[in-house]
């Protein structure tokens, strides 16, 4: 550990391995070898991926080589830091031109959950975000959304578009028939009010799914 430690001290938090720096987060002390253990255990049970550590509850982590409570909570903590470091990164250059765009902003919120959760964009006409709202809160394979709710928040924020984005923890970024009526009913409400559902995204683990370059939405 003391190698790590020095490593670290002289040529940065950047020069460490993925296994180093949660050796460095799991250690009580300088000399506490036992942590790089339990770097080496836990980063196997996610299978070497940072993306897949995040993931792993808090029960799992705590019996993962004897890991115990608070430095499973501690490992959980750094890595809700690592994810809201991304999303203020993302949070900084909020303008909606394209469907990736919509990925950059949001994958960092959305991709990790186990969960459906269900979040309105709403854009000024030149795509600056004004506002981002979670809108639904659901289960594993769907969340429920009120769509008054949805026009409510853009009529007060004076938005002319909306893009509807949740997530699909099963990986695939396909739709269901539930997320195309969705899309359906949203794009209609918006219309009464003079507002346009610019595209509506599904992210999934390392893909996504765009209505509007699917056709669906236009």
């Amino acid at each position: 550990m003391k190698n790590i430690t020095n490593k670290l001290q002289s040529r940065g938090a950047q020069a460490l391995t993925d296994e180093e720096l949660v050796a460095v987060t799991l250690a009580e002390n300088p000399n506490d070898d036992g942590a790089c253990v339990m770097a080496e255990e836990v980063l196997k049970t996610a299978g070497g991926s940072l993306v897949r550590l995040a993931e792993v509850d808090f029960a799992r982590l705590r019996m993962t080589a004897g890991m115990g409570r608070m430095r499973a909570l501690k490992l959980l903590a750094t890595m809700e830091l690592g994810r809201r470091v991304a999303v203020a990164e993302a949070s900084a250059q909020e303008k909606v031109l394209s469907d990736s765009d919509v990925v950059r902003i949001m994958e960092p919120v959305l991709g990790c959950l186990q969960y459906e959760e269900c979040w309105a964009l709403y854009l000024a006409s030149s795509g600056k975000v004004l506002d981002r709202v979670r809108i639904s809160q659901g289960g594993v394979q769907a969340t429920v959304v009120d769509c008054k709710m949805v026009i409510r928040r853009a009529l007060e924020l004076l938005a002319v578009q909306i893009v509807l984005v949740h997530n699909h923890p099963s990986g695939s970024p396909e739709p269901s028939q539930q997320d195309i009526a969705l899309t359906e009913r949203v794009a209609e409400a918006a219309k009464l009010f003079d507002m346009r559902l610019l595209d509506h995204v599904i992210v999934a683990r390392g893909a996504h799914y765009s209505f509007r370059a699917h056709g669906i939405v236009k």
